[in-house]
């Protein structure tokens, strides 16, 4: 796989494809091969030159055990670093939960690099801890829970998730986690922004309607799944390509 730098670290990824540049960024315990295996790659590679990212920490890129290197600034620089790899200015964007924290980070810190932002399944006001507390209640555990117990039992439920889990660095999991579940006001940046935009979600995600709301602020594209969970949301790659692929295409209808 090529490779970038972005603070002394590699950033592996893979591209297919020809066509406008499209840089996909999976979520947690996923690496950049997800977007394949789900489907995602075969269709988008028709009509853009696809550029799979794997997340720090994850697949064949670099895993340091420290929660500072996984900050969102951090975060954004290694996808530029990738982007400046390929020669690229800009591109449009698309990442799915830990993968769209991090294309909000770009809306943040670098929106000159990006044409279009594709967001899936990430709530830009409360982030992660969101998500954390509707877990609580739905399984009547104490506040005090490690939330990042749950994290891991709900990636091992997956054989795909749980083999990136068992092939990496538990340490680098863990600062991995440590970051981003404090990440959270992402939407200002979002509301402000003049890119192109469009955030999807689940209706049975807990980050739904955080979701369509900030979407609403912001004058963004909305795409709700009906029925569909956070994995589901990934999942149901038909579905949630059906959506996407009108807002790709539309600079060059």
């Amino acid at each position: 796989m090529p490779h970038a730098r972005s603070n002394g670290h590699r950033i592996a990824y893979e591209v297919d494809g020809e066509g406008p540049l499209l840089l996909l960024h999976p979520g947690m315990f996923q690496t950049g091969a997800g977007w394949a295996a789900f489907g995602y790659t075969e269709i988008l590679r028709k009509s853009h030159t696809v550029v799979a990212v794997d997340p720090l920490g994850l697949g064949a890129s670099d895993a340091p055990g420290e929660p500072a290197a996984y900050a969102l600034e951090r975060r954004a620089e290694s996808v530029l670093a990738v982007l400046d790899d390929l020669g690229a200015d800009r591109a449009a964007v698309w990442g799915y939960s830990m993968g769209a924290l991090t294309v909000l980070g770009l809306v943040r810190y670098a929106p000159e690099r990006c044409e279009r932002v594709v967001a899936g399944a990430w709530d830009p006001v409360e982030g992660f801890a969101s998500a954390v507390r509707h877990e609580l209640r739905l399984h009547r555990l104490p506040a005090d829970t490690d939330p990042y117990g749950l994290l891991l039992q709900v990636a091992y439920a997956d054989p795909g998730s749980a083999a990136v889990c068992e092939a990496a660095s538990p340490a680098a999991l863990r600062a991995n986690y440590e970051a981003f579940s404090r990440d959270r006001g992402l939407d200002a940046a979002l509301v402000a922004s003049p890119l192109p935009t469009l955030l999807y979600c689940g209706t049975e995600d807990p980050w739904h309607e955080p979701m369509r709301e900030t979407a609403r602020r912001a004058g963004a594209e909305f795409l709700s799944l009906p029925g569909a969970d956070h994995q589901a949301g990934w999942a149901r790659s038909g579905e949630v390509l059906a959506g996407v692929l009108p807002f790709l295409a539309a600079d060059r209808m």
